[in-house]
Protein backbone atom coordinates (compact mmCIF):
# COMPACT_ATOMS: atom_id res chain seq x y z
CA UNK A 1 0.00 0.00 0.00
CA UNK A 2 1.67 3.07 -1.15
CA UNK A 3 0.59 6.13 1.30
CA UNK A 4 1.53 9.55 2.00
CA UNK A 5 5.38 9.41 2.99
CA UNK A 6 5.63 10.31 6.73
CA UNK A 7 7.21 13.57 7.62
CA UNK A 8 11.01 13.31 8.18
CA UNK A 9 13.73 15.62 10.50
CA UNK A 10 17.04 16.20 10.24
CA UNK A 11 19.45 18.15 12.91
CA UNK A 12 21.72 20.33 12.70
CA UNK A 13 24.09 21.68 15.61
CA UNK A 14 24.41 25.51 16.10
CA UNK A 15 28.43 25.64 17.22
CA UNK A 16 28.86 28.42 17.91
CA UNK A 17 27.47 30.67 21.27
CA UNK A 18 24.89 32.73 20.60
CA UNK A 19 23.87 36.11 21.48
CA UNK A 20 20.48 37.47 19.94
CA UNK A 21 20.61 40.79 18.28
CA UNK A 22 18.12 43.66 20.14
CA UNK A 23 15.60 42.19 17.47
CA UNK A 24 15.73 38.71 18.63
CA UNK A 25 17.02 37.74 15.00
CA UNK A 26 18.91 34.33 13.51
CA UNK A 27 20.62 33.34 10.84
CA UNK A 28 22.66 30.41 9.51
CA UNK A 29 22.75 27.14 7.19
CA UNK A 30 19.84 24.47 8.42
CA UNK A 31 21.12 22.29 6.15
CA UNK A 32 24.76 21.33 4.32
CA UNK A 33 25.17 19.81 1.21
CA UNK A 34 27.22 16.76 0.63
CA UNK A 35 27.94 16.22 4.25
CA UNK A 36 26.69 12.93 5.63
CA UNK A 37 24.37 13.36 9.06
CA UNK A 38 24.93 11.32 11.74
CA UNK A 39 21.74 9.09 10.14
CA UNK A 40 23.96 8.76 6.98
CA UNK A 41 21.97 10.51 4.72
CA UNK A 42 23.69 12.97 2.54
CA UNK A 43 21.45 16.28 1.03
CA UNK A 44 22.45 16.78 -2.97
CA UNK A 45 22.73 20.57 -3.88
CA UNK A 46 19.46 21.76 -5.37
CA UNK A 47 17.44 19.62 -2.94
CA UNK A 48 14.95 22.30 -1.77
CA UNK A 49 14.99 24.30 -5.38
CA UNK A 50 11.18 22.96 -6.21
CA UNK A 51 9.69 23.09 -2.69
CA UNK A 52 10.89 26.56 -2.94
CA UNK A 53 9.83 27.62 -5.76
CA UNK A 54 6.58 25.64 -4.87
CA UNK A 55 6.12 27.70 -1.53
CA UNK A 56 7.16 31.04 -3.42
CA UNK A 57 4.18 30.62 -5.73
CA UNK A 58 1.64 29.78 -3.40
CA UNK A 59 2.94 32.89 -1.17
CA UNK A 60 3.72 30.83 1.77
CA UNK A 61 6.64 30.15 4.28
CA UNK A 62 8.87 27.41 5.81
CA UNK A 63 7.72 27.87 8.99
CA UNK A 64 9.88 28.33 12.22
CA UNK A 65 8.63 25.59 15.11
CA UNK A 66 9.84 24.58 18.54
CA UNK A 67 11.20 21.30 18.44
CA UNK A 68 8.82 20.49 15.60
CA UNK A 69 5.80 20.93 17.59
CA UNK A 70 3.29 22.82 15.01
CA UNK A 71 1.73 24.11 18.02
CA UNK A 72 4.60 25.95 18.93
CA UNK A 73 5.61 28.58 16.28
CA UNK A 74 8.40 30.82 17.83
CA UNK A 75 8.96 33.81 14.80
CA UNK A 76 9.52 33.69 11.22
CA UNK A 77 11.52 32.90 8.76
CA UNK A 78 12.06 36.04 6.69
CA UNK A 79 14.73 34.41 3.96
CA UNK A 80 15.00 30.87 3.40
CA UNK A 81 17.37 29.70 0.27
CA UNK A 82 19.85 27.61 -1.00
CA UNK A 83 23.00 28.97 -1.99
CA UNK A 84 26.78 26.80 -2.84
CA UNK A 85 26.72 25.98 0.59
CA UNK A 86 23.26 24.39 2.00
CA UNK A 87 19.68 25.49 3.17
CA UNK A 88 20.51 29.09 4.70
CA UNK A 89 17.80 30.42 6.55
CA UNK A 90 17.46 34.05 8.25
CA UNK A 91 14.44 34.70 10.61
CA UNK A 92 13.30 36.38 13.73
CA UNK A 93 12.15 34.93 17.35
CA UNK A 94 8.50 36.96 18.14
CA UNK A 95 9.18 37.42 22.05
CA UNK A 96 5.81 39.30 22.81
CA UNK A 97 4.66 35.22 22.67
CA UNK A 98 5.63 33.26 26.02
CA UNK A 99 7.81 30.45 23.94
CA UNK A 100 9.47 33.41 21.62
CA UNK A 101 10.98 34.82 24.46
CA UNK A 102 11.70 31.50 26.17
CA UNK A 103 13.46 30.31 23.06
CA UNK A 104 15.55 33.68 23.50
CA UNK A 105 16.76 32.86 27.04
CA UNK A 106 17.76 29.47 25.98
CA UNK A 107 20.01 30.41 23.28
CA UNK A 108 21.56 33.20 25.09
CA UNK A 109 22.39 30.83 27.97
CA UNK A 110 23.56 28.55 25.42
CA UNK A 111 20.97 25.80 26.60
CA UNK A 112 19.23 25.41 22.98
CA UNK A 113 21.88 25.13 20.19
CA UNK A 114 20.35 23.05 17.69
CA UNK A 115 18.78 24.08 14.20
CA UNK A 116 16.22 20.83 12.86
CA UNK A 117 14.68 20.75 8.97
CA UNK A 118 11.15 18.40 8.70
CA UNK A 119 10.41 17.43 5.19
CA UNK A 120 9.21 14.72 3.15
CA UNK A 121 11.54 12.76 0.71
CA UNK A 122 10.76 13.40 -2.83
CA UNK A 123 13.34 11.85 -4.63
CA UNK A 124 16.45 9.75 -3.04
CA UNK A 125 18.68 7.38 -3.98
CA UNK A 126 21.88 5.22 -2.20
CA UNK A 127 25.53 5.37 -2.80
CA UNK A 128 28.00 2.63 -3.02
CA UNK A 129 28.56 3.11 0.82
CA UNK A 130 24.12 2.67 1.37
CA UNK A 131 23.39 6.21 2.36
CA UNK A 132 20.72 8.07 0.85
CA UNK A 133 21.66 10.67 -1.59
CA UNK A 134 18.16 13.12 -0.98
CA UNK A 135 17.94 14.70 -4.28
CA UNK A 136 14.57 16.44 -3.81
CA UNK A 137 12.57 17.08 -0.57
CA UNK A 138 9.77 19.06 0.35
CA UNK A 139 10.76 21.18 3.07
CA UNK A 140 7.77 22.49 5.69
CA UNK A 141 9.46 23.78 8.55
CA UNK A 142 12.70 24.35 10.50
CA UNK A 143 12.79 24.35 14.44
CA UNK A 144 14.96 25.48 16.99
CA UNK A 145 15.91 22.05 19.14
CA UNK A 146 17.93 20.84 21.70
CA UNK A 147 19.49 17.79 20.24
CA UNK A 148 21.59 18.14 16.50
CA UNK A 149 21.97 16.00 14.08
CA UNK A 150 24.25 17.88 11.88
CA UNK A 151 27.54 18.97 14.18
CA UNK A 152 29.33 21.36 10.96
CA UNK A 153 26.11 23.16 10.21
CA UNK A 154 26.25 27.01 11.60
CA UNK A 155 23.93 30.20 13.15
CA UNK A 156 24.72 33.42 14.11
CA UNK A 157 22.70 35.93 15.02
CA UNK A 158 22.77 40.52 15.03
CA UNK A 159 24.12 42.35 11.65
CA UNK A 160 26.27 39.30 10.96
CA UNK A 161 23.96 36.77 10.56
CA UNK A 162 22.97 38.00 7.32
CA UNK A 163 26.04 37.79 5.63
CA UNK A 164 25.65 34.13 5.44
CA UNK A 165 28.95 33.34 7.14
CA UNK A 166 29.86 31.57 10.49
CA UNK A 167 30.54 33.80 13.57
CA UNK A 168 34.17 33.63 14.95
CA UNK A 169 33.59 31.92 18.06
CA UNK A 170 36.38 33.45 20.43
CA UNK A 171 34.55 36.97 18.93
CA UNK A 172 30.97 35.67 19.81
CA UNK A 173 31.98 34.67 23.70
CA UNK A 174 34.02 38.16 24.08
CA UNK A 175 30.98 39.72 22.54
CA UNK A 176 28.56 37.58 24.43
CA UNK A 177 30.18 38.65 27.73
CA UNK A 178 30.22 42.23 27.30
CA UNK A 179 26.82 42.53 26.01
CA UNK A 180 26.18 40.10 29.59
CA UNK A 181 28.08 43.16 31.40
CA UNK A 182 26.31 46.00 29.79
CA UNK A 183 23.23 44.44 30.29
CA UNK A 184 23.62 43.90 33.92
CA UNK A 185 25.25 47.63 34.08
CA UNK A 186 21.77 48.91 32.84
CA UNK A 187 19.45 47.06 34.87
CA UNK A 188 21.25 48.17 37.99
Amino acid sequence: MIGTPELERKYCVITDQLELGADASIAGYASLFGQADQGGDVVMKGAYAASLKRLKAAGTRVKLLWQHDPGQPIGVWDEVREDGKGLYVKGRLLTDTQRGREAATLIEAGAIDGLSIGYRTIKADRDNKGRRQLAELELWEVSLVTFPMLPEARIGTGPEAGKGEALDPDLTQNLAGVLRTLRCSLAQ
